[in-house]
């Protein structure tokens, strides 16, 4: 029942989940509505913007998104001519994804607005807030990959 307090409501995880994706889904509203990119499509774009190169399998590392997404946000992008393959030298089994000149470009283009949006989310906050936000996401993240090393 919406409103009534619920041991969910005080799930951190979920709590985490929820405005994660609140805040994703405000930002990713912009760039669907002017480029017509899915979610999945401009994490893609970010992330090879931002690293340059990377294999498929680097990119589901870094974006920890399934490797099903992954394949289906690099084939959306091929298909538009946003993102190459080319061959990766060592590992003949798999190829390295780049933006494109058109790739590159629309990322210009994103990226500012993204980030226009991320101040407004973010000017709920302090500057020292965020930087303990900050702080804090990356010592979850570690503790998180942690846990995975003992796991696997």
């Amino acid at each position: 029942m919406p409103g009534t307090h619920t041991r969910l409501a005080d799930f951190v995880p979920y709590r985490m989940a929820i405005t994660s994706n609140a805040v994703s889904g405000l930002i990713s509203d912009e760039y669907r509505n002017e480029f017509g990119l899915k979610l999945p499509e401009w994490r893609i774009m970010a992330v090879l913007g931002d690293a340059g190169a990377l294999t498929q399998r680097d990119l589901v590392r870094a974006t920890l998104m399934d490797k099903v997404a992954v394949n289906r946000a690099c084939k959306v992008l091929e298909e538009r001519a946003l993102v190459q393959r080319s061959p990766n030298v060592a590992d003949g089994r798999s190829h390295h994804l780049e933006l494109t000149e058109a790739g590159r470009a629309m990322h210009g283009q994103i990226w500012p607005q993204a980030l226009a949006i991320y101040e407004k989310i973010f000017a709920a906050l302090t500057p020292r807030e965020t930087d303990k936000l900050r702080g804090l996401l990356d010592k979850l993240l570690k503790s998180v990959r942690t846990l995975e090393g003992d796991v696997k």
